[in-house]
C-alpha cells in the first residue's frame, strides 16, 4: 500500500532533483530504484552540495557534514527517505 505522504515527497525530491541538475526532460523516468551519486553523471560532488542546499530549502530541513554518506544518495529512495525522516522530526 502506497502512503501519499511519501508518494508526495518523492514526487518533491524529484523536482528540486532535476531542477538542480538542469535534467527537467528526464524527470518522468526517475523513480526510486533511480540510482543517484555514480549513476547520475550530473550529479558530482558540486552537485550534490547543489542538491542538498536545495533540498534544505525546499523541506526546511537541515543537511549535516555527516549525513553525506553513500547510504543516503545511493538512489531517489534513500534520499526521499531521508528527507521525509528529517521533515517528519
Amino acid at each position: 500500500m502506497e502512503d501519499p505522504d511519501t508518494d508526495a515527497t518523492l514526487a518533491s525530491v524529484i523536482e528540486v532533483l532535476t531542477r538542480t541538475l538542469g535534467i527537467e526532460d528526464r524527470a518522468p523516468m526517475l523513480d526510486r530504484s533511480t540510482g543517484l551519486f555514480g549513476e547520475l553523471p550530473e550529479l558530482d560532488s558540486l552537485g550534490v552540495v547543489e542538491l542538498a542546499a536545495a533540498l534544505e530549502t525546499r523541506f526546511d530541513i537541515v543537511i549535516d557534514d555527516d549525513d553525506f554518506t553513500g547510504e543516503v544518495f545511493e538512489c531517489v529512495g534513500t534520499l526521499t527517505d531521508f528527507v521525509a525522516s528529517r521533515s517528519s522530526g
